[in-house]
């Protein structure tokens, strides 16, 4: 399961950066600034490992960072691995 989500999160990064280039930077600018950060991915996938909920994975996909910390530094030794 754990290679399934490495793989998503693989083709989430190389997704973004296939359809953000274009000619024009305003494009680019766009997509990048309107789009899924790795933050996001990564906190997303997290709290779905942990919760097995929707809304609090979108919660904390809305705090990216914040929750990839938190979850680092209050994560159990039974869930390290």
């Amino acid at each position: 399961m754990r290679k399934f989500y490495l793989s998503f999160l693989l083709l989430c990064l190389i997704s973004l950066e296939a359809y953000s280039f274009s000619e024009t930077s305003e494009v680019r600018r766009t997509v990048i600034t309107n789009g899924l950060g790795l933050g996001t991915v990564v906190a997303a996938v997290t709290s779905w490992e942990r919760n097995r909920s929707v809304l609090l994975m979108i919660i904390h996909g809305i705090f990216s960072w914040l929750y990839v910390i938190y979850f680092l530094l209050t994560r159990k030794k039974s869930e390290r691995k």
